[in-house]
């Protein structure tokens, strides 16, 4: 399992993200396509523009809801969507490359708009095979 695989899951008025992935970098990858996919089809979005995102934080849970908020952040602020996440870590440092193009409405046809990663059902963990875990809620 080179590439994260990811799932939606329904919470009350809210979305919930799982991940799972060989490695830590390729899960925190995954959880990025899966928030993309909340809002538009991964596979339509160009790569046209490649932007950086670093995180800091002091555990794999805070490192993932920050990776999922700077993301959302960067979305808004610069009016793209993703199509392609490449992280690289370094301790609890999170840096990640992030590939994608300005939203065009009527390709794209965003299904909803994410507010915020949150702190309900946070999980990160490692099981006993070395796979890696990672959910989250994020209020649309």
């Amino acid at each position: 399992m080179e590439h994260g695989r990811w799932e939606h899951f329904e919470h009350d008025a809210d979305i919930g993200l799982r991940a799972v992935a060989a490695t830590r970098e390729g899960m925190f990858e995954a959880m990025g396509e899966a928030l993309t996919a909340i809002i538009t089809e991964p596979g339509a979005v160009q790569r046209a523009e490649t932007i950086t995102v670093r995180c800091n934080a002091p555990d794999n849970a805070l490192l993932l809801v920050d990776w999922l908020n700077a993301l959302i952040y960067e979305m808004a602020t610069r009016g793209m969507i993703f199509g392609s996440w490449r992280v690289e870590l370094e301790g609890q440092t999170l840096t990640g490359f992030v590939t994608g193009e300005a939203v065009d409405r009527l390709r794209h046809q965003p299904a909803v708009e994410v507010k915020g990663a949150t702190y309900t059902a946070l999980s990160v963990q490692q099981d006993s095979q070395g796979l890696w875990h990672g959910q989250c809620v994020v209020d649309v």
